[in-house]
C-alpha cells in the first residue's frame, strides 16, 4: 500500500466518521487525523528482532574475542564504564534465558548499558576461544560473567548459577533482583 493509498483511505474514513463528530469541531478532527497520519508515516514501527539484536548481540564463533576486548577497553576508558565478558554460546539455553531477562526488563538493560561495555565471548565446537579464555579463571558452566575494569583487569568471576531462582522455584531462569544486585555491586 503506497503513501497515497494510505492518505486517500484516511481521508475517506474521516468523512465517514464525520457524521459522528459534533458540528463545532470538524476542522479540528480533520487536523488531528492529518497530524496522526503524518506522525505514523514519519515513525514506522521498529523491527523488534533487529532492535533486540542491536541491544544484545549473539554469540558469534567468527568473532575475535581478543580484538573485541581491545575495542571494549578503548570504549570503557572513553565512557568510564566497566567491561562485562559474557561467556557462552548460541547452543546454551541458560545464555538465552539471561539475554531474555535483559531484553524483557528495560531498567536492567539500561543499567547494564550505562555501567558496562558488554563483550560476548563465544564457546562452541566452531570456536572454543581457548587461548583467550586461558587468561581467566576456569569456567564451570555457562553463561559465565567476568567483570573487568576499564583497563581490562579482572575484578570478579561470576557463576551465573548463583544468580538463578532457587531450584524449587516454579520458574526457571535468572532472578532479576540477584542480577541487578550483582551488576550494581561491580559497577563502582
Amino acid at each position: 500500500m503506497t503513501t497515497f493509498d494510505l492518505s486517500f483511505n484516511l481521508f475517506f474514513l474521516s468523512f465517514k466518521a464525520f457524521k459522528y463528530v459534533p458540528r463545532k469541531i470538524p476542522l479540528l478532527f480533520i487536523i488531528a487525523l492529518s497530524v496522526l497520519f503524518e506522525f505514523a508515516m514519519a515513525h514506522p514501527p521498529a523491527d523488534s528482532s533487529k532492535l533486540a539484536a542491536e541491544q544484545h548481540p549473539t554469540f558469534d564463533p567468527g568473532r575475535n574475542a581478543g580484538k573485541d576486548l581491545q575495542n571494549a577497553i578503548h570504549l570503557a576508558q572513553k565512557t568510564h564504564r566497566r567491561i562485562l565478558l559474557d561467556v557462552g554460546g548460541e547452543w546454551c539455553i541458560w545464555c538465552h534465558r539471561l539475554d531474555s531477562l535483559f531484553l524483557q526488563n528495560k531498567d536492567l538493560q539500561e543499567f547494564l548499558n550505562r555501567h558496562y561495555v558488554v563483550v560476548k565471548v563465544n564457546v562452541s565446537k566452531e570456536n572454543m576461544n581457548q587461548e583467550f579464555l586461558s587468561t581467566y579463571p576456569k569456567v564451570a558452566g555457562y553463561p559465565h560473567l567476568f567483570v573487568l575494569d576499564q583497563n581490562g583487569k579482572l575484578l570478579h568471576s561470576q557463576d551465573t548459577g548463583e544468580l538463578e531462582y532457587p531450584k524449587t522455584y516454579p520458574v526457571k531462569g535468572h532472578d532479576k533482583k540477584k542480577v541487578f544486585d550483582f551488576l550494581e555491586k561491580w559497577s563502582r
